[in-house]
């Protein structure tokens, strides 16, 4: 596990620097740090209306007594896509807009409740309810 944070945190912020400087080559700076202050506003603007949609249907299923456990996975990645939307960079703003998108969500969750799945059969995770 510490492996794979050490290079999730060094890994990406030297391919980000990388491809900051080689779009910088080729449109000038001025234009790369306006294109990722755009992006980033962007980003921040689509993640609050999809966060907001996704609430909306979060309220509409609790007052109906469903429990929304597919929609606050949508909200978990909505906030994940804000975060890296706003963080400073061409690949993680790519990530950032296919988490927007909700059929790039709905593989991704259909994904992590294969995952947990799996996770819960090994006996990784325990799931306990309380009544």
């Amino acid at each position: 596990m510490f492996l794979k944070l050490f290079l999730l945190f060094t890994l990406i912020p030297i391919v980000e620097i990388y491809l900051l400087i080689r779009v910088g080559e080729h449109i000038g700076a001025g234009n790369t740090i306006a294109l990722v202050i755009i992006t980033g506003i962007a980003g921040a603007y689509l993640a609050r209306v999809q966060g907001l949609k996704i609430l909306s249907r979060i309220r509409k299923n609790l007052d109906a007594g469903i429990m929304p456990s597919g929609e606050l996975i949508d909200a978990l990645l909505v906030l994940v896509a804000g975060i890296v939307l706003i963080t400073p960079g061409f690949m993680t703003d790519c990530i950032g807009f296919l988490l927007l998108i909700p059929p790039t969500r709905l593989l991704l969750k259909r994904e992590l409740a294969k995952r947990l799945d799996i996770w819960i059969r090994k006996k990784h995770v325990h799931i306990t309810y309380d009544t």
